[in-house]
């Protein structure tokens, strides 16, 4: 550090102290991985220094009041610097943060400090948040999912395969009286859930509790049906915490196991809504709307990856997490990381998925991923091979659109995934078989024979923006 650090002026943020290559982070520091893309001129040691200190306490000239503190303990450190392979002026800066920092159980203290300022720092052409790793310490001051993956199954009764889903189309304009007919439908068709969308509140067309009553009169009349669990996410997103307290009270009152919220509502109120759901045995849905506006691009915002751990911190149950083969963004590697990352109790790093760090959840539970946009039967395969048996798998246009009708729709779902299943469980090679195993199980099914006649060449083979940087990632599944 220079002998200058207190000479009045400014400084460069590097001999301030915010860059400290001889650094060995503590186990309960925070880390963060930032792609930071410097202005020409600039260092990229310093544009990392820049990061750490106005994430931290810094400002843009010498202030005096930082001797009031111990301010090497609360100063961020960029301990290490390292290009990106094979992107120009591009540099990953690895930082850490000392717990002292944050407020406890905080997503918005945390977010606040981490992502405040920085992204509009004129030194920097580009920011971009890779990934964190949580301390055990911190981890431990959150609340966790609700409920989790094995809490959510014991609920449900339902074990060894992954959930089955669908959600209502159209999103908009469906009376409530026929909104709820798709429910029951898709659930006497075999579905497990079905679900509103982001954005079915309260329109004029549909008011939240005309909704809510006839949904739930088509899972009780499935459950009825069908002898199983059903579930609807009935959306509780709305302008005011009253009001969704209002609409998922309402919703536990007429029996719904299940309530859901949209990424947008913010992260104080999803961290509110967490604990209302573990208080109340229900569990919660969160649809990630509006993430791709800063997820997505490769040089600028926050990855998934980071959203997805600061989601099962602040206590969801379910998250949309990519479907690798539908018609959203989603690599398969970097998918398979935000799985790990949602579901596992100890994630490696592991630079082929993205992840830079080793993330110990110390018993967290898991959140569900959910799978949805663009999928259809004949993908059963591929979506067990890539997702995992712990995942739901949402059917929207796949359910909706058949030929036959909905519940056909549904029920084409339901005997692909089992008929992929069983082929599991008999340990044939079913990614490898996965053609011939459902176009077997069609000759026993119509609904399955139409739908993979409608659909079984439907694929979305789009280049993904967002790869992680160490291998090829292939364009078409």
């Amino acid at each position: 550090m220079s002998s200058g650090r207190w000479s009045a002026g400014v400084i460069p943020y590097a001999e301030m102290g915010y860059w400290r290559p001889d650094y060995e982070p503590k186990d309960s520091d925070i880390l963060a991985a930032f792609r930071i893309t410097p202005q020409p001129g600039v260092p990229p040691e310093e544009a990392g220094a820049a990061v750490a200190g106005e994430s931290s306490t810094a400002t843009w000239t010498v202030v005096w009041t930082d001797r009031l503190t111990s301010y090497e303990n609360y100063q961020g450190k960029c301990y290490k610097v390292e290009p990106v392979p094979g992107q120009e002026n591009q540099f990953i800066a690895y930082i850490a943060y000392d717990l002292d920092l944050f407020e406890e159980g905080s997503i918005a203290n945390l977010t606040s400090s981490i992502i405040g300022n920085v992204f509009g720092f004129k030194a920097l052409k580009a920011l971009r948040l890779e990934d964190m790793r949580i301390p055990t310490h911190y981890v431990k001051t959150f609340q966790g999912p609700a409920h989790g993956i094995v809490m959510e199954r014991e609920y449900l009764g339902k074990f060894g395969r992954p959930l089955l889903g669908a959600t209502v189309k159209p999103k908009l304009g469906l009376s409530a009286r026929n909104y709820g007919r798709v429910v029951y439908e898709a659930l006497r068709g075999g579905l497990d859930f079905t679900k509103d969308d982001e954005n079915i509140n309260s329109q004029p067309f549909m008011r939240w509790r005309d909704r809510f009553l006839y949904c739930m009169e088509g899972v009780n009349k499935a459950q009825a049906a069908t002898g199983e669990v059903k579930g609807h996410y009935l959306n509780v997103t709305a302008a005011t915490m009253e009001d969704m307290y209002e609409r998922a009270e309402f919703a536990k009152e007429l029996g719904s196991v299940i309530v859901m919220i949209d990424l947008t509502v913010g992260y104080t109120a999803i961290q509110s809504m967490a604990k209302w759901a573990r208080r109340n045995g229900v569990l919660l849905h969160l649809h990630r709307a509006g993430h791709s506006t800063y997820t997505r691009q490769k040089s600028h915002g926050v990855n998934f990856r980071v959203i997805a751990k600061w989601m099962r911190l602040a206590g969801v149950d379910h998250i949309h997490a990519g479907t690798v083969v539908g018609k959203l963004e989603g690599d398969p590697n970097s998918v398979r990381g935000y799985y790990d990352t949602l579901r596992l109790d100890k994630v490696e790093a592991d630079p082929v998925k993205g992840l830079y760090f080793d993330q110990d959840w110390a018993s967290m539970p898991g959140t569900m991923p959910v799978a949805s946009g663009g999928i259809h039967a004949g993908q059963m395969h591929q979506l067990l091979h890539y997702l995992g048996e712990d995942s739901i798998l949402q059917f929207g246009g796949g359910t909706i659109g058949h030929p036959m009708g909905i519940a056909a729709g549904a029920t084409a779902n339901r005997v692909a995934l089992e008929a992929m299943i069983k082929a599991r469980n008999e340990g044939r090679d079913y990614l490898a078989e996965g053609s011939d195993i459902l176009r077997a199980a069609a000759k026993n099914s119509r609904e399955l024979d139409i739908a993979l006649s409608t659909w079984g060449d439907i694929t979305f083979t789009y280049e993904s923006t967002d790869t992680p940087d160490v291998v090829e990632t292939p364009v078409s599944i």
